[in-house]
């Protein structure tokens, strides 16, 4: 059942027997189905296995649960989008889903676990000639270990491994909410704490069954989308710099600074957090503030829209962008990609327009690629343009009313599903609450989660010089992924 949130969902899982469950689980996915959640949640001396399916056209979610005593049938050799969930229930069961064709640890969770300390897949033969990177890198950056196989410059496969931002952070909601519960998502990925913010904020609502004052939910918007114009704008001038082209580079490192301190000028801080509040928020818009915003946004986004055009009017840009790393769209829909990156490749699916919330009723972004970085830069500047028409339309037109509602206690033994378009990709926050109203589990699941393993697949049967572009054009989160 849909909250008045329209992102947030209620449900009562189906719950079948495991062969059974197996079975629904690959018969959904296969009619169309895409897994935004599937985990095992600790029921006495064993687990419950839980798997959310998304239908993105019809704007519904499906929830099915089994009992999980021991080993289960692996559906990764037929979903492969599946194969990380696997992964982390093994790691944290013990539980081998039987026929999973590489069982690695994904967050090096278990008491004897080191991080980075696993097998790694070797190709063999002639010349070839293995390269490893990180997990320390040059320069300030969050640690992970990449690995290729090579054969002269040609990359015959890349193996990523992350796990060593791991904090434990789901375990810390477990028993809330409580007074830090927000600013734990609001970190999960720093980059990204109006978008995680709200995915919390949605499943804590959907549980008291508040709905959230429409004022609120336009500031929420302008908020997420400035997080949005920032994070496109910095992207675009690193893959700039990383071909080498300077001045968009310069200018958009700059104005990615102008977005950030309009998210400042609204709730003290340039990433946003504190602004958000189960129920509404905690800073308001008067009119002089509304006025600077919107002076501020025109010049800037003019500004935005001059550098960027040069980028798309320099021949050895786009010469180094296109057709560099492509992932087709059969390989996004198979690995569940989501975000900018799958839009890139085709994939049509956006949280705002697939299961429409707040103020994005009527959502529309038309976006479609060959999956390449050209294609993945290309549909940044789509987004901003978009986020900038956005922001100024909701700022001509907020609503009036209250920012707030109050939250009551939380519904018991019950579950809610928080679904929220990050500027990466698809948020989903899952909680489920015990018999004393409190939260007995919480999962969620940032974008980079799906898309580490399409940069993986972006580097394959291409040069492994062409590394730095591609993984800036995906641009991924270690912390978001490692939780």
């Amino acid at each position: 059942m849909k909250t008045d949130n329209h992102s947030s969902f209620i449900f009562s899982a189906t719950d079948i027997e495991p062969e059974i469950f197996l079975d629904t689980a690959g018969s959904r996915l296969a009619a169309g189905g895409r897994a935004i959640a599937y985990f095992a949640v600790p029921e006495g001396a064993a687990y419950r296995l839980v798997l959310a399916v998304a239908f993105d056209r019809e704007s519904r979610v499906e929830v099915y649960s089994a009992p999980l005593g021991g080993p289960f049938r692996s559906l990764t050799p037929s979903f492969p989008q599946l194969h990380l969930f696997e992964r982390e229930i093994y790691e944290q069961t013990g539980y081998t889903p039987e026929g999973h064709p590489w069982l690695k640890p994904v967050r090096f969770t278990g008491a004897n676990d080191k991080p980075g300390v696993a097998d790694f897949f070797s190709v063999h033969g002639s010349e070839i000639h293995e390269v490893a990177v990180g997990p320390v890198h040059a320069g300030v950056i969050e640690p992970g270990h990449f690995r290729f196989q090579c054969h002269g410059e040609k990359v015959f496969h890349l193996e990523i491994m992350l796990g060593y931002q791991h904090r434990g952070v789901e375990k810390r909601f477990i028993g809330g909410p409580g007074p830090r519960d927000l600013r734990y998502a609001e970190t999960l990925a720093g980059d990204t704490s109006i978008g995680h913010g709200w995915a919390y904020c949605g499943a804590i609502e959907a549980l008291c069954g508040v709905n959230v004052p429409a004022r609120a939910q336009a500031l929420r918007g302008i908020m997420l989308e400035l997080e949005r114009l920032a994070n496109h704008t910095g992207d675009l001038g690193a893959l700039s710099g990383d071909v080498a082209y300077l001045p968009t580079a310069s200018f958009c490192g700059r104005l990615r600074g102008d977005f950030l301190n309009m998210s400042a000028l609204v709730c003290g801080s340039r990433f946003g957090r504190n602004m958000l509040r189960p129920g509404g928020v905690n800073f308001d818009l008067d009119y002089a503030l509304v006025k600077e915003l919107k002076l501020r946004l025109e010049t800037v986004y003019r500004d935005v829209e001059n550098a960027v055009s040069l980028l798309w009017n320099t021949a050895s840009v786009i010469d180094r962008f296109d057709g560099t790393g492509t992932v087709s769209k059969q390989a996004a829909e198979g690995l569940g990609l989501v975000g900018p990156a799958a839009r890139a490749s085709g994939v049509g699916l956006d949280t705002r327009r697939n299961f429409p919330y707040g103020p994005y009723e009527n959502f529309t972004l038309a976006v479609s690629g060959s999956g390449d970085v050209y294609s993945r830069a290309y549909v940044r500047w789509l987004e901003i343009q978009k986020s900038a028409d956005l922001v100024a339309a909701w700022l001509d037109s907020l609503p009036e009313g209250p920012v707030s509602a109050e939250c009551g206690d939380l519904k018991p033994d019950c579950g809610a599903i928080s679904l929220i378009e990050g500027w990466r990709g698809q948020i989903c926050h899952f909680a489920l609450t015990g018999a004393d109203g409190k939260l007995r589990y919480y999962k969620a699941a940032d974008p980079s989660f799906h898309n580490w393993q399409g940069l993986a697949m972006a580097l394959r049967n291409g040069e492994i010089s062409d590394f730095p572009l591609c993984n800036k054009s995906f641009n991924l989160s270690y912390c978001g992924h490692d939780l």
